[in-house]
Parts: C-alpha cells; sequence; structure tokens
C-alpha cells in the first residue's frame, strides 16, 4: 500500500515543492501524500493551506492528515482515479499536481492516463511533479506526447537519492 521506501526526506520534499508557483491561482493537488513531508513543503513554500487537495488511499494516514492539516481538504480514494474522485471537489483549474505515487507498479498507459488526467484539471502549463529513485524518467518522454520533461539533478541528501520529473503540456 505504501510505495516509498521512506518518507521523502526535506531536500526532496523541498525540491518537489520548488516547481509549484505560489502565486498562480487555484488549488495543488498531491496525490499520495502519505504522512505529509511534502505537504509541509509546499506549505513552506508559501502556498495556503486551504488551497490543498490531498489524495490519499490509507486510510490511517488520512486521519493523521486531517489532525495534521485541519484545513486541507482530505480525500480518502485511489489517486489513478483522480479524475473520478475529485470531480466534485476540484472545481477551478489547479495550479499543480504533486505526486509520490509508485508509478514504476503501473503499467506505461495507466501512468500516462494518471498524468492526461491531473493536466486535464490544471492550468494550460502548470506542471504535474513526480519523483523516482530510478535513473529512468517514471513516465518515458518517448511517450508523454504533447509534454515536455525536464528532470532535477540527482538528489544526494535523500535516502535513497532521487530526482524530480516536472512534465508540462506543450
Amino acid at each position: 500500500m505504501t510505495g516509498a521506501v521512506a518518507p521523502s526526506g526535506r531536500f526532496l520534499a523541498d525540491r518537489m515543492a520548488s516547481y509549484i508557483d505560489p502565486r498562480r491561482p487555484g488549488p495543488v493537488i498531491e496525490l499520495g501524500p502519505g504522512t505529509g513531508p511534502v505537504t509541509e513543503a509546499v506549505l513552506r513554500r508559501g502556498v495556503e493551506q486551504e488551497r490543498l487537495v490531498l489524495v490519499e488511499y490509507n486510510p490511517d494516514f488520512c486521519q493523521l492528515l486531517k489532525r495534521r492539516f485541519p484545513r486541507a481538504t482530505i480525500v480518502q480514494g485511489d489517486a489513478y482515479e483522480a479524475d473520478e474522485v475529485l470531480a466534485a471537489v476540484v472545481t477551478e483549474p489547479c495550479s499543480g499536481v504533486i505526486s509520490s505515487l509508485p508509478l514504476f507498479t503501473k503499467p506505461v498507459e495507466q501512468r500516462l492516463a494518471l498524468m492526461s488526467a491531473a493536466h486535464d484539471m490544471m492550468h494550460a502549463d502548470a506542471p504535474f511533479i513526480q519523483f523516482t529513485y530510478a535513473v529512468v524518467p517514471p513516465i518515458p518522454v518517448k511517450v508523454a506526447t504533447g509534454c515536455t520533461a525536464t528532470a532535477s539533478e540527482r538528489i544526494w541528501r535523500n535516502v535513497p537519492p532521487a530526482r524530480v520529473w516536472v512534465y508540462r503540456r506543450a
């Protein structure tokens, strides 16, 4: 049920949050927030807690998130069904989607569908942000047609080292 080997470290969480522009209007969606280390980084970045929409599958994590972030919207559900799970919650274009989901456990087609659904909920040039421990992109660049993909340098101070990929619709 949990895809990460450990909660995201502060350096990784801060790097993921750095791609969110707190001045862009609309909610910020986080897929698979777990216990909330990336959520904290998004708040440090200057996004108001009321703008956060956290989609978590694990009911125990949902309860923890509700205690830690009482003004955020917590949605218990399958993030891979984000378009359905968030249909009644997200009523305006989002300023970004941050994902800590274990994408490599899913087929490429399902990863693409997730990213496409995320982009459909966002402003035209808003980022879909995903980290990975792997050396290859979580959504292969060659199949992410219509998108640009950029990668951060490897974040060595995270355990294990990770990289952040950002996908935007071209």
